[in-house]
This record gives structure tokens, C-alpha cells and sequence, in this order.
């Protein structure tokens, strides 16, 4: 009968311990990446009462519950923020905080810190891989912190070659309108300045047979004149209008601007005739000249405007001139057994001392999940499930309350039997 006071008191904790874990759950319904906690249950080693052996057993009441970390999906939503990041299947973003110890979460959250440091809101900054000298991602390198090019300056590209996708007309006569055509082309010198050059395709009265000019206006080249020739040559084409002349094995036509006003350094341009196939860019049909492409590999100096998270944990850097490039790379931390991570505060897990190693790659690689970009993943926390394990343990802790009063008013009439 007296153990009948420990059984209810160790059941009357233990469901205490269940009602704050639920308290718990309930408190992160809204917190991104939050994985809810479950409840387990355990008895306590019985005894064999009498002589039998075991036909009696009573319990010594439950022990205190374990609780169990439920790493389900949770639904993904999408967000506002260009920097937010969710995770749709296993893994976990990799961080380091102040100590440089290794955490991991699933809340993708993140901000740009003074220092373009990418960070969670408490501060531990978040993992991957940074763009190399030459401009490009090295993901087979050792992760560190990803820095943002906040503020930075887009360096400019020379133009070394350019090409124009083009129709001349067939039917052009020469000395007639039809018969001059004229297009323009965009260069960059080293300084970043901007250069047009013009273009003018002129019908000889050889049939098949045009001539071109290739000229920059004088002020470019410091010069008086309004224009100065760069380049100029003959194209032929066959009867069934592809270009003959120059030959595929000439590809291109080079010549260089020398003496830039802007004074930046010589230019060495190739134009492109021919696609890396051999595929003709100039054609001679009946149809009026009109130009339909034009590439060239110079880029202009651009601010940095806007970063983003995009698919896949690529760190995407959009720049004034409208381009864009990929600037780093967010890791993924794939762990065996994630029930056994300990939560730290801050949506942050730590590795224990049964904790796999974290495997740590890219995002859908090796069984990683995948990262969504301006996404945030949900809690899984389900309201109706909480409120019901509630209305339970609340029932348990009645009961067993329920239970010490009894052993209570038995005790009282046990001593009450010596009067």
C-alpha cells in the first residue's frame, strides 16, 4: 500500500514532464524549422511479492519519460526574403558560432552581417563554399564561412571577340538603297568603357559578293576625323546563299584599336564568322538585311544590386548591368541518426557523443536533401495532435493524483485501527 505513494508521485512526474513537452511544442508553432518532440513512456523493474516466484508482481511506478525529436518533413512556404533557404527532404545547414564549434539546423532564415558574413538571426555563420580566384566554386574543397560581395564592384572584361547573326538580301542591287547595309556592335576596353562599332555591308556587282567596313568614331581613337576604318574585306557567298569567303578555316577577321582616348590598353578583336561548328553566321537569301543575333564577351563594371539563395543553396550575386553569377554554395550536413542531436537554443542542434559523423556535400547528393530558395520550412508541429496528448496527460496526472489520495485515506485507516 505504501508503494502505491512512490508509483503515483513517480507517474505524477513523469507526467508533468510530457505536459511541458507539450508546452514546448506549442510554444514553437510558428518557429521555422522546428521539429516537435514526442513523448515515451517506461515502467520501473518490478517485484515478486510472496513466495512464488513471480506469480505477484507489482511495479515500482515509471520513470522519468524519454523524449524523442521527430525529424518529419515539414511543409515549405514560400518567403519574402531573397536570403531565406528551405531544406525538402534530409540534411541539415551547416554552422559555426563564436567558439567555432559545428552546429546544425534546419531553419534557413539567414542575413547578411556587417561583414557580408552569411548568419543565422543569433549570430552562427552559415557553411559552404566561396568563389575561388578564377571565378569559379570549388566544392570539392574544405566548407568555411560564406561571405557576401557586399558593396563590391564588378571588375570589367575587354572584349576580345564578337560575332552578328545576319541575313543579306539577294535581291540587293548595288548602288540602290537595298544595296547598303549598316548594323552596330557594343566593346568594352579594359577601362570599361563602352565603344560602338559600326558596321556597313556594301552589294558589289559581282553576284554573291558584298564588302564590309568596320569603322569606331574618331573621338574614340583621339582622332579629328568622324570615323576611322578598322577593318575591311569581302564576303562571297554560294548559290544556295552560305557564306564561301573567307573559309571555315579562317573563321574570323581580326584587327585591333590602337591609341583609345580613354586611354585604356590596345584592343585585339576577333569577329566571328562561323559557329564553333562551322555553321555559317552570315547568309545571302531573298529577304531584306536584317541582323537577328549579336554576342560579345566584354563585360562593363557593375555594382553589386541584389543576392539571393537560389535552388539547389547556389548564392546568386545580380549585378547593374544585368548580370549574374553564381558566388558560392551552401553545404548539407547528412546525419544517420538525428534523434540523437541535443538542441542548443536558437533552432540549432549539436552533435552528442552517440551523434554519426555528419557527411557533409552538396545539396541532392548521397541522399541530401534538396534546398528551395526564398522558402522556409514550416514547423511540425501539429495543433490538434498537441492538444489531444494534452487532454491525456492531463487525465494521467488526475488519476494518478487521484491515487495518492486514495493510499492517503488508506494509511489513515490503517492507523486508526491500533484506537
Amino acid at each position: 500500500m505504501f508503494q502505491a505513494f512512490n508509483t503515483a508521485l513517480s507517474a505524477l512526474a513523469a507526467h508533468a514532464t510530457a505536459v511541458d513537452v507539450v508546452g514546448n511544442n506549442l510554444a514553437n508553432l510558428n518557429t521555422p524549422g522546428y521539429k516537435a518532440s514526442s513523448v515515451s513512456f517506461r515502467d520501473l523493474v518490478t517485484q515478486s511479492v510472496g513466495t512464488g516466484l513471480g506469480e505477484t508482481q507489482v511495479g515500482f511506478g515509471t520513470g522519468r519519460p524519454f523524449t524523442l525529436r521527430l525529424f518529419s518533413q515539414g511543409a515549405i512556404q514560400t518567403s519574402l526574403d531573397p536570403l531565406d533557404a528551405a531544406i525538402q527532404g534530409d540534411g541539415f545547414f551547416v554552422l559555426r558560432n563564436s567558439h567555432g564549434a559545428m552546429l546544425f539546423t534546419r531553419a534557413g532564415n539567414f542575413q547578411v552581417d556587417v561583414n557580408g558574413y552569411l548568419m543565422t538571426p543569433s549570430g552562427e555563420r552559415v557553411q559552404g563554399w566561396m568563389e575561388g580566384p578564377d571565378g569559379t566554386v570549388n566544392t570539392n574543397s574544405a566548407i568555411g564561412d560564406i561571405r557576401i560581395p557586399v558593396g563590391t564592384l564588378k571588375t570589367p572584361v575587354a572584349t576580345s571577340r564578337f560575332s552578328l547573326d545576319l541575313n543579306l538580301d539577294a535581291g540587293a542591287v548595288a548602288g540602290q538603297p537595298n544595296g547598303v547595309f549598316s548594323t552596330a556592335v557594343e566593346v568594352i576596353d579594359s577601362l570599361g568603357v563602352s565603344h560602338i562599332l559600326t558596321i556597313t555591308f556594301t552589294k558589289s556587282d559581282n553576284p554573291g559578293e558584298w564588302s564590309y567596313r568596320i569603322e569606331i568614331p574618331g573621338a574614340d581613337v583621339g582622332s579629328d576625323n568622324a570615323t576611322e576604318l578598322l577593318a575591311e574585306g569581302t564576303l562571297s557567298f554560294d548559290n544556295t546563299g552560305r557564306l564561301t569567303s573567307p573559309a571555315p578555316d579562317a573563321p574570323a577577321v581580326n584587327f585591333q584599336i590602337t591609341g583609345l582616348a580613354s586611354g585604356a590598353a590596345d584592343m585585339d578583336l576577333n569577329w566571328f564568322l562561323y559557329t564553333p561548328n562551322g555553321i555559317p553566321r552570315l547568309t545571302q537569301y531573298r529577304h531584306p538585311s536584317a541582323l537577328s543575333a549579336v554576342e560579345q564577351d566584354g563585360v562593363a563594371p557593375a555594382a553589386l544590386i541584389r543576392v539571393a539563395v537560389g535552388d539547389g543553396g547556389k548564392i546568386l550575386a545580380q549585378y547593374s548591368n544585368g548580370q549574374q553569377r553564381v558566388v558560392g554554395q551552401l553545404a548539407l550536413a547528412s546525419i544517420r541518426n538525428p534523434d540523437s542531436l541535443i538542441a542548443v537554443g536558437n533552432n540549432n542542434f549539436q552533435a552528442s557523443a552517440r551523434t554519426a559523423l555528419p557527411a557533409i556535400g552538396l545539396p541532392d547528393t548521397a541522399g541530401r536533401g534538396q534546398v528551395v530558395g526564398g522558402a522556409l520550412e514550416s514547423s511540425t508541429v501539429e495543433i490538434a495532435r498537441e492538444f489531444t496528448n494534452l487532454i491525456v496527460y492531463q487525465r494521467g496526472f488526475q488519476a494518478n493524483a487521484r491515487v495518492v489520495v486514495t493510499a492517503d485515506e488508506l494509511s489513515q485507516e490503517t492507523i486508526n485501527l491500533k484506537r
